[in-house]
């Protein structure tokens, strides 16, 4: 069924996974979002775009539910909203039904989620007791860094592409599926610490960051 599946620009594709997926959310996308789409493909009246704005409000959501402090409860939700964040890509090869528009709305939304859950763990840990001297100040300054940065290292791999700049080495490691997985892990760590999502806030500000400067810094025409 895979070979005879087509992208929206008429190429063949795995239905499971799109040429640009890289590590984290290959893997997510391949052995926790195909199980729901094969499940969802059989069910009449389901559309793409419903998984996505499931997807959306549910990924938006956890981050609202870590603001107020649930944090394992919060890295359920976010999980289920990485799973359905595939299946609807998937759900659309599957369907024939594959889009430029579809591949747009999906991409906007996920800053969308991105932020939320940037936010959400910033909130969180500025309501938390504080561990050590200048930790609020500290959790701020991260919380800037890191909502800029996750959404800069997208933005900065898609205009290079408009630009048809090279940018420097192999595909980064700070996609949204790490980022999101990170996130995940940390907010189901709190049952053990409750400043867990300090790890992931301060992997979220650093991470990204360098690879965007890289980026800037190294970015060059195909021929040079």
């Amino acid at each position: 069924m895979a070979d005879e599946l087509k992208s929206w620009d008429g190429r063949p594709l795995d239905w499971r996974n799109k040429a640009t997926d890289r590590f984290v959310l290959r893997w997510i996308k391949r052995y926790l979002s195909a199980p729901v789409s094969l499940l969802l493909n059989r069910v009449p009246g389901v559309r793409p775009w419903t998984v996505t704005a499931a997807s959306a409000v549910s990924g938006a959501a956890a981050g609202v539910i870590l603001a107020l402090g649930h944090g394992w409860q919060a890295g359920v939700v976010a999980a289920a909203a990485q799973i359905l964040d595939g299946v609807d890509g998937q759900l659309a090869r599957l369907k024939g039904t594959s889009s430029r528009c579809g591949a747009y709305l999906d991409s906007v939304l996920d800053r969308v989620v991105d932020g939320a859950m940037v936010l959400g763990t910033t909130i969180y840990l500025v309501r938390t007791p504080p561990p050590f001297a200048l930790y609020v100040p500290t959790v701020l300054a991260l919380g800037a860094v890191a909502v800029v940065a996750s959404g800069l290292v997208s933005y900065s791999g898609a205009r290079a592409g408009e630009l048809g700049l090279k940018l420097p080495g192999r595909p980064t490691l700070a996609s949204k599926g790490t980022r999101m997985a990170v996130m995940v892990l940390c907010a189901f760590a709190t049952l053990f610490w409750k400043h867990a999502p300090l790890v992931a806030l301060a992997y979220l500000a650093v991470h990204p960051a360098a690879t965007v400067i890289n980026r800037v810094a190294r970015a060059r025409l195909p021929a040079e």
